[in-house]
C-alpha cells in the first residue's frame, strides 16, 4: 500500500500542482486601483494628543527653568548702574553697568566699589574709618574695567536712582578722573 489513507480509509486524493499554484495571489483590486488603508481613529488620537503633552511639558520646563532667569534679567536698566551683592563671605559688593552675557554670566562694566580704611587713632582720639568708592582697575593685580560674575555668586542686584550718592559719587569721579577715590573720604568714629 504505497498511497495513504484518509480518516474513513479512503485512499488520499492527490493534487497536481502547476507552477501557478506555487504563487502567491493577492486579491486584485477593483478597477485597477490600489487599495485603500483604513484610517486607525483611535491611533490618529492618541499620535495628536502624545505630541501636544510633549509640547506642553517642553513649555512648562522652559517657563519653570529658562524664562525666570530672563526675566529677572530683563529687569536691568541699561541706562543705569547697578549695585551688584555677591554671596561670597565679605559681602563684596560692586557698582556698574550690568548686561546677561549668557545663560550663566552676568557681565559687568563700567565698576566701582566701596573701600574702607582704618585710622588709627591717637591717645585723645576715637578710631575712625574712612570709607570711599574706588574705581576698579588701579589695585595692584591691574584688572581690566569689566568682570564676568557667575550668576549663583550673585546675592541680589539692584537699579541705582541717579539722584542717589552712589552714583552722584560716580559722576564726580568721572569729571575729575585723576582722583585716587571715586568719592571724597568720609570719616566715621567708633569705639
Amino acid at each position: 500500500m504505497n498511497e495513504y489513507l484518509n480518516r474513513v480509509g479512503r485512499p488520499a486524493q492527490t493534487v497536481n500542482r502547476g507552477p501557478a499554484d506555487n504563487q502567491i495571489h493577492q486579491p486584485a483590486a477593483s478597477n485597477g486601483k490600489k487599495p485603500k488603508m483604513k484610517l486607525n481613529f483611535s491611533k490618529i488620537v492618541f499620535v495628536v494628543f502624545s505630541v501636544l503633552l510633549a509640547a506642553v511639558l517642553v513649555g512648562s520646563i522652559y517657563l519653570l527653568f529658562g524664562a525666570n532667569k530672563n526675566a529677572i534679567s530683563s529687569q536691568i536698566k541699561t541706562g543705569q548702574y547697578q549695585a551688584v551683592f555677591l554671596n561670597s563671605s565679605d559681602g563684596q559688593v560692586y557698582f556698574g553697568k550690568l548686561s546677561v552675557l549668557n545663560k550663566d554670566y552676568y557681565k559687568l562694566t563700567d565698576i566701582y566699589y566701596v573701600r574702607v580704611q582704618q585710622v588709627q587713632p591717637d591717645k585723645n582720639t576715637t578710631a575712625q574709618s574712612n570709607i570711599s568708592l574706588a574705581k576698579l582697575g588701579s589695585e595692584i593685580h591691574g584688572p581690566e574695567d569689566v568682570m564676568y560674575i557667575n550668576r549663583s555668586s550673585v546675592m541680589f542686584w539692584e537699579n541705582l536712582k541717579e539722584g542717589g550718592q552712589v552714583v552722584k559719587a560716580i559722576r564726580d569721579y568721572q569729571k575729575n578722573p585723576t582722583s585716587n577715590n571715586a568719592t571724597n573720604s568720609t570719616s566715621t568714629t567708633t569705639k
